[in-house]
């Protein structure tokens, strides 16, 4: 799939093309975005320019979210930069310029929560209202009475209810990141870590520990139990940590990419007496990893 920042994109063809800023490419987005041939979306999210006080932590960074749209059988991603020019553009503006003009819309494809142009002025009568495409508007999808959504999301993710989530996103919540040293402790507890840096313009779970499938270059992709948190039982002076103790693994992953999946919370970030009593827990935690992982 080629992905394409919107000053580059060539008008070469009539698109169908699904447009919103996708954060997570969860169900009810896929909805939008099944058979359209291109996908329009904003980075960084528009909400970091216009209201940076409310700039939401992200589900998902560009390269995930070109990942997830590919997966749908898209051909192509277009970015617009989104800055305080582009959102000062009117609606009008937003549907001569980029949608006829540089895109050549032939189907344009929305939820119908979907705004755009300064201050949010444009809607989807505005665009359905417009003879020079066809325009398709989504009704927002519930599941289980709920409406699928991707602040919705967030908040399952926060809440360490990886699991609902994963159903609600149609795919597995992941984080990525280049190991980082840590101060060893894993080791000399017997199960070595592989330590990521929470992004912070990414959410994270909760803290606790997580059932998942960990990949990355000379591992493949292998279970692994990881722990989020501060790790109360010790006083190291660090800020939050995610720790990662991938199974049946012994090789130095520092500087490399580590991609988690999370598939289910095992229990909470707790304090222990002793060392002894959190080795004890950790055997546990694995073995629970270990079913959770053969049962996929």
């Amino acid at each position: 799939m080629r992905i394409t920042r919107l000053p580059d994109v060539e008008r070469a063809r009539a698109r169908s093309v699904a447009v919103g800023t996708f954060d997570g490419v969860h169900l009810g987005h896929r909805e939008v975005i099944r058979g359209a041939d291109s996908v329009l979306t904003f980075d960084p999210h528009p909400v970091s320019v216009v209201a940076p006080q409310h700039t939401p932590k992200l589900l998902t960074t560009l390269q995930r979210k070109a990942e997830l749209v590919a997966s749908l059988g898209v051909q192509e991603l277009i970015v617009i930069p989104f800055d305080r020019e582009f959102a000062s553009r009117s609606a009008a503006e937003f549907i001569d310029d980029v949608l006829v003009g540089a895109l050549g819309a032939a189907q344009v494809a929305i939820g119908e929560n979907f705004r755009f142009g300064h201050k949010a002025q444009g809607d989807p009568r505005l665009l359905a209202a417009d003879t020079r495409f066809a325009t398709v508007v989504h009704p927002l999808l519930e599941v289980d009475g709920e409406i699928v959504s991707s602040s919705h999301i967030r908040g399952l993710v926060l809440a360490g209810e990886v699991a609902e989530a994963n159903r609600l996103l149609g795919s597995t919540f992941q984080l990525r990141g280049p190991v980082a040293h840590g101060d060893g402790r894993g080791r000399e507890l017997g199960f070595p870590t592989a330590n990521l840096v929470p992004e912070e313009a990414l959410v994270c779970p909760g803290h606790g520990v997580y059932a998942c499938l960990a990949g990355g270059e000379g591992i493949g992709e292998r279970p692994a139990a990881v722990s989020i948190g501060v790790r109360p039982t010790f006083k190291t002076g660090r800020g939050e940590l995610i720790e990662a103790y991938v199974l049946d693994f012994d090789g130095d992953l520092y500087g490399g990419e580590l991609r988690l999946e999370f598939l289910e919370r095992l229990r909470g970030e707790r304090r222990f007496g002793d060392p002894q009593s959190l080795i004890e827990q950790m055997h546990r935690d694995v073995q629970r990893t270990r079913e959770i992982l053969t049962a996929r």
